[in-house]
């Protein structure tokens, strides 16, 4: 079942509506590069672009595991993946909230590399551990399930909310 989404009035143009689920889910689908937010030991936060691939229903990417955001993921689990148009006046933004788990196990990771060699022509061999890259080494793969998401459209403005494990 699609998650239903709010509408939030505040900050959505005077008789705009709701983002439809299909048209969200679409631009996580298509997108290939996001934004991954996560929090430093210290609190500061790192941002950085990424690609990631949507498949049933989470968010997955793959970091080396001596890299900051993997450094910081095993402090804090939660973080924020964001994605959508460079446009003002046009498309929609993403913006997914959640807390990553690792994705270990080769029948999974064998169906992911499958997906980012489709999505992105990225040649990984799956391990029972994660990813492995010819010229790159081993990646850490992970998963977001979404506790929120919101949709920012932009032609009429909205921010819509949706809450996928409720």
């Amino acid at each position: 079942m699609d998650p239903v989404g709010e509408l939030h009035q505040g900050f959505s143009e005077e008789g705009a509506e709701a983002v439809a689920w299909r048209d969200v889910e679409g631009v996580l689908v298509k997108a290939e590069m996001f934004f991954l937010s996560t929090t430093r030991r210290d609190g500061r936060p790192h941002v950085v672009p990424l690609p990631a691939v949507w498949d049933g229903g989470r968010l997955h990417f793959c970091t080396g595991a001596q890299e900051q955001k993997a450094k910081n993921l095993e402090v804090e689990t939660r973080c924020v993946l964001a994605t959508g148009s460079d446009r003002q006046q046009g498309g929609i933004d993403v913006v997914v909230e959640g807390a990553v788990v690792r994705v270990t196990g080769r029948e999974r990771l064998t169906e992911l590399a499958a997906i980012w060699k489709s999505k992105l022509d990225w040649d990984y061999d799956a391990t029972d551990e994660g990813f492995e890259h010819p010229e790159g080494g081993p990646a850490l793969v992970f998963a977001v399930t979404p506790e929120k998401i919101l949709a920012f459209g932009k032609g009429p403005y909205t921010q819509t909310r949706f809450r996928p494990n409720t």
